[in-house]
């Protein structure tokens, strides 16, 4: 199959990927549209796991205040430049992240940062839960449901709401490709009337 400036044109503007890239990954693809978009998000995320050791101390604090008043959100995101922290594209990025915090109330950015006490209470629960299971169905059990709890739980790893398909780790992993430096989603801290 002959691959078209056409083509090429609209795989950029659906991925915001380069002009080289949407070609390559066309060709590669045999001009199927799907497995070029799945092979821009491969080499999006090589790219950005190559910039994850990049100083990010630009960036932004963003706020967003739901309709309503009753729920309103702080998020500091940072890249490695304030000409990037400037542009329209991050600008919008920080407003959806803090959009989808409002939306779905995480507990931190990221697994790491989850107090072990949280932990420790769901571990607790989940065993209850468990009881009456096979001793070797228990461990898992509780595993399950804690791994469960953290990907809801985690900001990097609950499903973006404006595109349940991906996770907001993924999100940030592409507009990482598209930005070309590192981006980090530092803290966040949500308000809710009687919350």
């Amino acid at each position: 199959m002959e691959i078209n400036a056409k083509m090429v044109g609209g795989l950029r503007e659906s991925t915001g990927a380069g002009l080289m890239d949407c070609k390559k990954a066309l060709v590669e693809s045999a001009g199927d549209v799907d497995k070029a978009i799945e092979i821009l998000r491969k080499k999006g995320a090589a790219t950005a796991a190559k910039k994850a050791s990049r100083e990010a101390s630009e960036g932004l604090i963003n706020s967003y205040i739901h309709i309503g008043g009753k729920v309103g959100v702080m998020v500091e995101v940072n890249c490695e430049s304030d000409f990037v922290a400037k542009t329209d594209d991050f600008k919008n990025f920080v407003r959806d992240i803090a959009m989808h915090i409002a939306a779905t109330n995480p507990i931190c950015v990221s697994r790491d940062e989850v107090d072990p006490d949280i932990i420790e209470k769901e571990r607790v629960v989940a065993e209850g839960q468990a009881e009456g299971k096979p001793a070797q169905a228990i461990e898992k059990i509780v595993e399950g449901k804690i791994n469960k709890f953290l990907s809801e739980s985690c900001l990097l790893e609950q499903a973006y709401v404006k595109n349940p398909d991906q996770t907001v780790g993924q999100f940030l992993t592409e507009m990482i490709a598209k930005m070309g430096e590192n981006m980090v989603i530092r803290k966040f801290a949500r308000f809710q009337i009687g919350g």
